[in-house]
């Protein structure tokens, strides 16, 4: 398969624009995330919410892409296993489903880290792993960040104005976390994460895909995913190929039925439509952009978030209020005087979007 080399993921991006769909191979990886087998144990984690970084027969590790998630083990002979879950919130708690109580957690200082040990016997096991309130409708805040690209020498005082904010959730993020998506680059920006004190949720960017096949969901889980946080829908897709996949689209009709009558948040990487249009960010086809934007229209989508676009812009597309922002740290965008930022929003499943700001980091020291 051709590969993308350092510096030319635009190059790469044509490339894969000229087949007949670009995306299809990692949108249909996206279905083997979250599973895995041993030969003394098997992992399946409910919608893929969670990557599994680690099974053995001693120890079991997940990385997040939601505020919970539920997963099932399938154990095929007693077993003492350490399980670690990472991309974690604060309070998150560990219930066993089946024994209908809270697992006594053994490690939980690092603020996104949490440890358990449990003794497993032949059989099923069904697990929840979710903070006490996320089940429960009410207000909080979130903030979104993307584009951090090169800029990840520079990306902890970023993380120190994220750190500072108050009451915040969790990180929201629409793509281009690294250069060209090499493995090392993904550990690297995996390494820079451990100061962070909320967790990142994130789908990937065209600059996750120099490496061949992308690597980016063996790391940090699903392109395309939905999930629940206090009665607010999330939706992240995967538009890296200046595209949806028509896979993805089909699950897009679902996560639009799920979230119709409760507030919904859709984020992505590349704008259907440029706002600006002074690089032509945009999708390849005039005509998918309009359906799609069309389809979100009808789904009742109260806000879409996008980056790829090195600044800041807030606007309407289809009725639906959208945000771009760029602010991780890549290359400015010609004109742009806004430099690093990232955005806070506070939502609520009864009243909506409530408030969104804009915390430029440069303009802070």
């Amino acid at each position: 398969m051709t590969r993308c080399w350092k510096g030319s993921v635009g190059f790469c991006l044509l490339l894969q624009l000229a087949c007949t769909r670009p995306a299809e191979e990692r949108t249909r990886r996206d279905l083997e995330v979250g599973h895995a087998k041993s030969a003394a144990l098997d992992v399946a984690v409910a919608a893929g919410l969670a990557a599994v970084r680690m099974l053995s027969r001693e120890q079991l590790t997940l990385w997040l892409s939601a505020p919970s998630s539920d997963f099932s083990l399938v154990v095929r002979e007693p077993l003492q296993l350490e399980f670690h879950v990472e991309n974690a919130m604060a309070a998150l708690e560990l219930t066993d489903l089946d024994a209908n109580q809270l697992v006594p957690i053994v490690s939980g200082a690092d603020a996104t880290k949490k440890s358990w040990l449990l003794t497993l016997t032949p059989g099923s096991r069904r697990f929840r792993l979710a903070a006490p309130t996320a089940g429960k409708n009410g207000r909080f805040r979130f903030a979104l960040l993307s584009d951090v690209q090169e800029a990840i020498d520079r990306v902890q005082d970023v993380y120190r104005s994220i750190n500072a904010q108050p009451e915040l959730d969790f990180l929201l993020g629409a793509g281009d976390l690294t250069e060209e998506g090499e493995v090392s680059e993904l550990e690297r920006f995996q390494h820079e994460l451990a100061t962070l004190h909320v967790p990142y949720y994130t789908t990937l960017g065209n600059h996750e895909l120099g490496e061949r096949p992308p690597a980016y969901q063996e790391w940090f889980g699903r392109a395309n995913f939905q999930f629940v946080h206090r009665g607010v829908y999330f939706t992240l897709l995967d538009s890296a190929s200046a595209t949806i996949d028509p896979l993805a689209d089909d699950w897009l009709d679902a996560w639009l039925a799920n979230g119709r009558s409760s507030v919904h948040v859709v984020a992505m990487h590349i704008p259907p439509i440029d706002p600006v249009g002074t690089r032509n960010a945009a999708f390849a086809s005039r005509a998918e952009a309009a359906a799609l934007l069309a389809k979100l229209a009808e789904g009742a989508v109260d806000l879409t978030l996008y980056g790829h676009i090195h600044s800041h812009y807030s606007f309407q597309n289809a009725g639906i209020p959208a945000v771009i922002s760029g602010g991780g740290g890549a290359t400015p965008e010609l004109g742009s005087d806004i430099g690093r930022h990232f955005v806070v929003f506070d939502v609520d499943a009864t009243s909506g979007i409530v408030s969104s700001r804009v915390v430029p980091v440069d303009q802070e020291q």
